[in-house]
C-alpha cells in the first residue's frame, strides 16, 4: 500500500518531476494490468469484441495491441514477472 500512497502523493504534489514520474509509473502499471487481463480473458474464451467493450476501444484496436500468440504471452510474463501466464 505504501507505493500506491507515494504515487498518489507524488502525482498530486507541486513538484512536476515527481508528478511526471508518478504518471509514468501509473501508465506502465496500467499497461501491464491490461495485458495480463486481456490474456486472462482470451484464455477463458472471450472474443476480441467482448474484451473491446470493457476496454472502451474497437475490437481491431485491442486485437492489434494484444494479439500475437506466444509472443504476447511472453510479453505478459516479462511484464508481470510471472512464470505461468
Amino acid at each position: 500500500m505504501t507505493n500506491e500512497v507515494t504515487l498518489a502523493e507524488a502525482a498530486s504534489g507541486p513538484d512536476p518531476a515527481a508528478g511526471l514520474r508518478a504518471a509514468r509509473a501509473l501508465r506502465e502499471l496500467a499497461d501491464r494490468l491490461e495485458a495480463l487481463q486481456v490474456q486472462n480473458a482470451r484464455d477463458r474464451g472471450w472474443s476480441w469484441q467482448e474484451i473491446s467493450v470493457f476496454l472502451g476501444v474497437s475490437k481491431q484496436a485491442v486485437h492489434k495491441k494484444h494479439s500475437g500468440g506466444l509472443g504476447s504471452r511472453r510479453a505478459v510474463r516479462d511484464q508481470t514477472g510471472a512464470d505461468d501466464v
